[in-house]
Formats: C-alpha cells, sequence, structure tokens
C-alpha cells in the first residue's frame, strides 16, 4: 500500500528529498572544484534510473541532484563576486542597469528598490556584470526602467539589536551584496523606459490600473484604499502600521497574501465564465491555467501566490490527461518547482509558512472536522431527507461551523511553530477572527473581481461595487481591531532562559544617537527613553516583542530631545498603562513641551 501511495502521489517523496537535499547543502557544502565531476557522475546516475527505474534510486538522485544545484546558486555567484572585488569599505562608482523591483517611496521621497546592473565603473575601470544590488535615491523610477547612478556602494549593515529585522541576510539569500546610496536626484540619469521582462512589465501596468479601478470613489477614506490594494493585489508595503499590526495580533495578516483563497476565487470565476461561453473542460482549463500564472505576476510573483496558482494549475492540468488530481500531490509538486526556480526560497519565511499552513489543512482538516462532528451527529437510523425545519438548519449551521474551525484549527497548528520561531507571537484568538474575518473578505475579493469586469463597460457599477467594498473593508478593520483588543487574546513569547540567579538584566540598545535601555528585575519591565519615531518602530518595538514583554510597568525619560523620546506617543499606544516618569530639567525640545502638556491632560 505504501508503494501504491507513493506512486499516486510521487511529488509528495521528490519534495522531501529535494528539502532534505537543499539542507545538507547547506550545512556541508561542497568544494567548488568538485561541482563539475559531481554533475557528471549525477547524469550518469540519471540515465541509469531513467532506464532501470528503482523508486528508493530516484529519491536518491533527486536528493543529490537539489544538492548540487543548491551549491551552484550560492557559490561564486556574480553578486559574491563583485562585493569581494569592491571590499568592506564604501566605493563610488558610476553604474548602469535595469529595475527589477517595484520601487517603494519612502515618507522622505527616497525610492528603495533592486537593480540589475548592467556595467560598473571604478577608479577608471569598467567592466560588465549582472549582479543585483539594492539602490536608495531620491527620484522617481518604474520597473523596467535603465538608468545610470553616480553614488556610493555601501556594504549592507548587519542586525545591531536583539530581535530586529537581519536585512543583510534577507538580501544575501537573493544574491544582493551591495546598497547603491545616491544622495541627490541628479546622480540618477534615465537611459530608456520600457526594459525589463515584457511580462512582468505588463503585470505591473496591469496592477497600476487594477488598483486605480478598486479605489475610484474612495479617495477620502485612504485605510480602505490601502487595505483593498493589499487584500486584492497583495500590495502589503502600502498598509499602515497601525493598520497591518491588529491583523498580525489576530492571525488574520494571511489575508494580505495573495494565496489560495484569491487564486480559488479567481479560477472559480474564470470557471463560471468558461461554462456560460460553453468551453469543453480541456478548453476552459487551457484558458484558466495562463490567467492564473499572470494574475500571480500581477500580485508581485509572492511564494504565496506562485504557489496557489501553480497547485491550481496542476489540479486543473489533470483534464488534459482525464486524471483525477491530488491536492496534497500538487502541493508537493509546486514546492518542487519553486526551489528549482531558487533553492534560497526553502529558508525564506513566505515559504515555509504558505507550505506549512496549507500542508497542515490538507492533512488535519478532514481528520479534525470527523472529531467535531460526533458532537453533534444526528440519529444514524434517521434518513435525512425526514430532518427538516429549524433541526435541519441547526445541522447545516454546525456542519459549516465545524467545517471552517477544523480548517482554521489547522492552519493555526501548522503556523504556530514558525509564528513563534520567526515573530514571538501566540495567536489563540485567530481560532476565532478568521471564522468571522475570512467569509467577509471572501465577498471582498468576489466584489473587487466584478469591479474590475465591470469597469470597460459600466464605469458606473464599479463605483457601486467598490463602495459596497468599503462598507466591508471597514466592518473587517474594525471586527480585527476589535479582537487584537480582547485580553488573552495575542501575546508574544521571549526566547527561553535558563533559571539564574540575577537580580536585574539591562540591555542597552544600538540606536546610533539616540538611546533606549531596557531594565528587567523579578516580575516589573522599566524602560529608560525610547528612541526616536523611526528608532521605536524600527528597533524597540521589534526588541520588546523579541524579549516577550506583553506589559511595561513603566517608562523613564532622561533627555528632552526627539532621539530619547520621539517614539513616546506610539510605545503609549502600545502600552496605555505604562507609568511614565519624566525629567523635570528645562530644555528647549518643542516635542518634550509637547509631550508634558500631553501627560498633563
Amino acid at each position: 500500500m505504501k508503494l501504491i501511495s507513493a506512486l499516486r502521489q510521487p511529488f509528495v517523496g521528490l519534495a522531501l528529498m529535494a528539502a532534505m537535499g537543499i539542507i545538507t547543502a547547506e550545512i556541508l557544502p561542497f568544494p567548488s572544484v568538485a561541482l563539475i565531476p559531481t554533475a557528471v557522475i549525477l547524469a550518469l546516475c540519471i540515465l541509469t534510473v531513467a532506464c532501470w527505474p528503482r523508486l528508493l534510486a530516484t529519491y536518491a538522485v533527486v536528493g543529490a541532484g537539489f544538492f548540487l544545484l543548491h551549491n551552484f546558486q550560492t557559490k561564486s555567484t556574480e553578486g559574491q563576486q563583485l562585493a569581494d572585488e569592491l571590499g568592506n569599505r564604501p566605493r563610488v562608482v558610476t553604474v548602469t542597469g535595469c529595475v527589477i523591483s517595484e520601487p517603494k517611496i519612502a515618507p522622505s521621497g527616497f525610492a528603495t528598490f533592486l537593480l540589475k546592473l548592467k556595467s560598473i565603473e571604478l577608479e577608471g575601470r569598467k567592466q560588465s556584470t549582472h549582479a543585483i544590488w539594492q539602490v536608495r535615491w531620491k527620484g522617481v523610477p518604474e520597473f523596467g526602467d535603465e538608468l545610470k547612478f553616480f553614488g556610493t556602494a555601501e556594504p549592507i549593515p548587519p542586525s545591531r539589536n536583539p530581535g530586529e529585522f537581519d536585512m543583510r541576510s534577507y538580501l544575501a539569500r537573493r544574491d544582493v551584496r551591495r546598497l547603491l546610496f545616491v544622495r541627490y536626484p541628479e546622480g540618477g540619469t534615465l537611459i530608456r523606459h520600457g526594459g525589463g521582462n515584457p511580462i512582468m512589465r505588463a503585470a505591473q501596468k496591469s496592477r497600476a490600473w487594477m488598483q486605480n479601478v478598486l479605489c475610484r470613489g474612495l479617495e477620502d477614506a485612504p485605510d480602505v484604499q490601502n487595505f483593498l490594494s493589499g487584500i486584492v493585489l497583495g500590495l502589503r508595503h502600502q498598509t499602515p502600521e497601525d493598520i497591518e499590526e491588529p491583523f498580525q495580533q489576530t492571525g488574520t495578516l494571511h489575508l494580505f497574501a495573495v494565496a489560495g483563497l484569491h487564486v480559488g476565487i479567481v479560477a472559480a470565476l474564470l470557471w463560471m465564465v468558461a461554462t456560460v461561453a460553453r468551453l469543453s473542460r480541456k478548453s476552459a482549463a487551457a484558458l484558466i491555467i495562463p490567467l492564473l500564472l499572470f494574475y500571480a505576476a500581477v500580485t508581485g510573483l509572492h511564494v504565496s501566490s506562485m504557489r496557489a496558482a501553480v497547485m491550481s494549475s496542476i489540479l486543473l492540468g489533470g483534464f488534459f490527461f482525464d486524471r483525477r488530481g491530488f491536492v496534497l500531490n500538487s502541493l508537493a509538486a509546486a514546492a518542487v518547482l519553486l526551489l528549482c526556480w531558487d533553492t534560497n526560497e526553502l529558508f525564506s519565511t513566505g515559504f515555509q509558512l504558505s507550505f506549512a499552513v496549507v500542508g497542515a489543512i490538507v492533512l488535519l482538516a478532514d481528520p479534525l472536522c470527523r472529531s467535531l462532528e460526533r458532537w453533534s451527529v444526528a440519529d444514524p437510523f434517521l434518513p435525512r431527507v425526514l430532518v427538516r425545519g429549524p433541526r435541519r438548519l441547526m445541522h447545516a449551521s454546525f456542519d459549516w461551523l465545524f467545517r471552517a474551525g477544523s480548517v482554521s484549527l489547522a492552519a493555526w497548528i501548522g503556523s504556530l511553530p514558525l509564528i513563534l520561531w520567526y515573530f514571538h507571537l501566540v495567536t489563540p484568538i485567530s481560532l476565532f477572527a478568521n471564522l468571522v474575518v475570512v467569509p467577509i473578505a471572501f465577498f471582498v475579493l468576489a466584489i473587487a473581481l466584478l469591479s474590475l469586469l465591470s469597469t470597460p463597460l459600466l464605469p458606473w457599477l464599479a463605483v457601486v461595487f467598490n463602495n459596497a467594498n468599503w462598507a466591508l473593508a471597514t466592518l473587517v478593520i474594525g471586527i480585527v481591531q476589535l479582537f487584537a483588543q480582547i485580553p488573552g487574546g495575542h501575546f508574544y513569547v521571549g526566547p527561553p532562559r535558563w533559571p539564574e540567579k540575577l537580580i536585574a538584566q539591562i540591555t542597552v540598545l544600538d540606536l546610533g544617537a539616540g538611546g533606549a535601555v531596557h531594565l528587567r528585575t523579578g516580575g516589573a519591565n522599566w524602560l529608560f527613553d525610547c528612541g526616536s519615531e523611526r528608532s521605536y518602530q524600527q528597533v524597540v518595538r521589534e526588541y520588546l516583542h523579541w524579549a516577550g514583554v506583553n506589559r511595561l510597568d513603566g517608562l523613564l525619560l532622561t533627555h528632552g530631545d526627539a532621539l530619547h523620546l520621539g517614539g513616546v506617543t506610539q510605545l503609549v499606544d502600545d502600552f496605555p498603562r505604562i507609568r511614565v516618569v519624566d525629567n523635570p530639567a528645562p530644555d528647549r525640545s518643542t516635542i518634550h513641551r509637547r509631550l508634558q502638556r500631553l501627560f498633563q491632560e
């Protein structure tokens, strides 16, 4: 039976062996000089297995293949070679390249994006390269623009504080080893528009058009605009922190990651259109598969959207061969295909969460549902046709509740270890929040798609749909914020600590010119200063989450400048019952005087 199961769902074993091969290559890297001879030997093994197939031999060859593939993708890359040539100090360079990511504009006016280099000029020497750099420039670039920059190439700094996001490691996985800082707008020159991948360029233009359509008539509701852009198009970076954080604390942040729910609704609507057009199943599948992949490109080719699009494509592809698709096998096939494209995806948070959650739902949802249904099972000797009226409605309600609850519980179980590891957060309230929010989000997505479909013919109808979505989006945001305020609904968990005989533990955070010090003594937590507004958002708050601080007993202000107390307003919002001890020494700080008036009120 095990052999039959493996043959019916072969990609499950292949995905496990691929992961084992990549992890082995990460722990035990292979010498570069041995990669080519080993690849030749592996090719001979592949030919042997193709002629005399054996299940275990196939798994071994796949594991060895991904072991070599990860070594090839991580050793002697162009980004690493160029970084080694530039050294560890900032260098003034002139580069040309093409924008390959959507620029993100900060409030300061600086755009941050990825640039695939074509050439670099250093100390009078010009050379070709295909390395990818991160660029900060006070300009307005677009995806696909070919640009020339004069600026400073700097090593990407590591994280300096506990709990701080390690941007250097994150970018290194994508072979991005340098940050090019272009101080003035004049440091960048546009060479030409319309470069880069034509499919991705078309996807970017389509996304801009869709965002404009979805936000039409909602100009006076920026929070709703950002919410709709995030939930429909995956534009999560446009969502403000005060809107996004309650979704994280209630375990509903997955709504902003375009995944199975979004792709499923798109596929269902396209299937309805194909049915109305009386297309055959094979013709409908041939039409829907490329459209789903294009929708994944429109939403930014994130792991969750690619996984859902590939899974749906494999399931729909079964119509071409008149074979039934298996969900678990399709999930594993999507993992194998994504790892073939980039083995480093295995170590990304998005990849791990996406596949862990869906895998848990596939494996656990049905058993959990059957266990829950035992509590409301009807009389087995009573035919269902005789169950009528309120009793039938009650059984139908319980069936829906148990099915939805089992999916929510399975997803929570699958994500819990990773959420603890990466975000130090436990969200028991998510079991109930998802039951309420996800059905409403389904209607939000459906109405948004109806708005997009009606815009070319009936623009006024699209505005009606958008206003309906305004009501639903406002309802979702309000419900999520309500769930986030329930005591015990979420809490942060710090790293495990061995029992120590310490009177106090003091952590001094590195905030540059500002300052913040955390004092933990007994069961009390005090903070001495909290840094600037930006430092509090990016460093202090993340540290407090990492340390498992759910309640601050007090805040002592030692300085009156913005670098030490600029984040007080946000800190008081996060910890409303905190005791604040102010420094009475006179100073000329306007922000300090404003805070003193706020405290007096």
